[in-house]
């Protein structure tokens, strides 16, 4: 397989490039259960659960996360 740069992937169209990204994402996902977490990462993970199972009426649907994030561009 030949190795493709970034300035290689900057020569390609946009729909081309997508391509791309798209082919990468889906290797990603095929392994994505090898994929270990840090105990750093477990940690934060533990902790913003534990906060939730503490108040749960604080968090926020996900549906109102993205309106919030798509709004703001």
């Amino acid at each position: 397989m030949k190795k493709v740069s970034a300035t290689d992937a900057l020569e390609l169209s946009i729909s081309e490039r997508i391509q791309l990204v798209e082919d990468i994402w889906d290797t990603i996902a095929a392994k994505a259960d090898s994929l270990e977490l840090t105990e750093e990462e477990k940690k934060v993970i533990d902790a913003r659960l534990e906060k939730y199972h503490q108040n749960p009426e604080l968090g926020s649907p996900w549906e109102d996360v993205y309106k919030r994030i798509v709004s703001r561009q």
